[in-house]
């Protein structure tokens, strides 16, 4: 095998590599744009739900949520994976639990150094 021989044979794997890099990164692309689809989707889900529960939905309501939740189907459909419906923000603590520690009781002031 001479040398342009083995230059052609390396310059192929190299291209072979490249493709499936390139792969990689749309099949990552498209992962994440999905992602970002199905979280807006959770969130208008979200907010009609609590409009329902609040009492302030109109009636088309019922038919916006069956149309989110046909939605969210199809996609996972499409992911052949299912939604992530992890929360994805840190809960709220409710007054009194988790709030700030109290602050150390004595007087201090720079006067005292």
């Amino acid at each position: 095998m001479g040398f342009m021989d083995k230059m052609k044979q390396q310059a192929t794997g190299l291209a072979a590599k490249a493709q499936e890099g390139v792969k990689s990164g749309q099949a990552k692309v498209g992962g994440a744009e999905a992602n970002k689809k199905s979280e807006a989707l959770l969130r208008d889900l979200g907010a009609a739900v609590y409009a329902q529960r609040k009492g302030t939905a109109g009636q088309e309501n019922a038919a916006e949520i069956e149309r989110i939740v046909g939605e969210l189907r199809v996609l996972e459909t499409e992911q052949a994976a299912p939604v992530d419906t992890a929360p994805t923000a840190a809960a709220v603590p409710s007054p009194g639990e988790g709030a700030a520690a109290p602050a150390p009781q004595g007087n201090y002031s720079l006067d005292d150094l």
